[in-house]
């Protein structure tokens, strides 16, 4: 009896966000709705559709990133609901937390859980990078990100600034003892599973080809959304855009994928697109990823809650 006035507030948590993001955001709300409600309903239907595959194979990722058999259905679900999670957190903190809790739940210990979201968060861009170098070499459009790629001064900053983040990580896990024993408690776990996962093939399969597919669904749904609008840009340089604008910015801590958003629409311009309708696409790609599936996703997130699946 005592636990239900906390279970009451947790299970509405996540609806109170929702209505404090609508009312935060309504200009950006409507404006994006109006400018869909005019659109090739057929191409929305088509990015709604590559939306619904893009959780499917965020779940075959989790799943190769982890050596035990997990439940495909509340896998799936935790998945959909760890996207209202991550408008909450930066850096896709609230969807490896829903991910780390339903692991907790499933009777996977703290340390190899935590070890599975590292080698997901280890795996995604490396399978993103290595897409979008193929893309790159196979289509033309990669000679159009020439004038897009920073100058050596700005690469020797971003590059000195990596180094020293890196190093100052490696220093406090040396000195700080603290540190030290669960970081190579967790660097152990991660590697013991990472061995014995590469030794599956069919585990193999889903945590890369998961992590490949992944950004090319992402990237369909934004190029479904700019036909739809009437993007004049081919399908193969929008895909190239947005893996590009997304590997350039993805590691900025910011909710939403704001910043990546506006790589998106400067990437777009630059591949002849007129600014409002690259707007307008990012826009409706917003709608159809997030501001969507973000009501059902929360209730389905306090339903997870409520059944103690989390």
């Amino acid at each position: 009896m005592a636990t239900r006035p906390a279970r009451l507030v947790l299970c509405l948590s996540p609806l109170l966000l929702v209505g404090i993001w609508g009312l935060t955001n309504r200009p950006l709300l409507y404006e994006g709705v109006a400018r869909l409600a005019a659109a090739d309903p057929v191409w929305l239907l088509a990015g709604i559709g590559f939306t619904c595959l893009g959780w499917v194979a965020a779940s075959c990722v989790r799943q190769g990133a982890l050596p035990d058999r997990l439940p495909p259905g509340l896998l799936l679900a935790s998945q959909f609901a760890a996207g209202a999670a991550n408008h909450a957190l930066p850096a896709g903190l609230g969807a490896h937390a829903v991910t780390l809790r339903f692991l907790r739940g499933r009777g996977i210990p703290l340390d190899r859980a935590t070890a599975s979201l590292a080698l997901y968060s280890l795996v995604k861009p490396v399978a993103k990078t290595l897409v979008l170098l193929t893309l790159l070499v196979a289509s033309p459009a990669g000679r159009r990100l020439g004038d897009l790629v920073p100058d050596g001064r700005t690469l020797v900053v971003v590059i000195a600034v990596a180094g020293t983040c890196a190093a100052v990580v490696v220093l406090l896990v040396t000195v700080v003892r603290p540190l030290r024993r669960p970081v190579t408690g967790l660097l152990r776990t991660a590697l013991a599973d990472a061995r014995v996962l590469h030794t599956r093939p069919c585990r193999v399969l889903a945590l890369w080809g998961g992590a490949a597919a992944m950004p090319l669904l992402q990237a369909c749904v934004l190029a479904s959304v700019g036909a739809a609008l009437g993007l004049p840009v081919p399908w193969t340089h929008v895909v190239v855009a947005y893996l590009a604008a997304g590997t350039a910015v993805g590691a900025v801590p910011a909710p939403g994928g704001v910043v990546v958003d506006a790589a998106v629409v400067f990437t777009l311009v630059a591949f002849g697109a007129p600014l409002a309708v690259a707007t307008a696409t990012v826009i409706g790609f917003r709608v159809l990823m997030d501001w969507l599936p973000l009501l059902p996703g929360a209730l389905v997130l306090s339903a997870l809650i409520r059944a103690k699946v989390l």
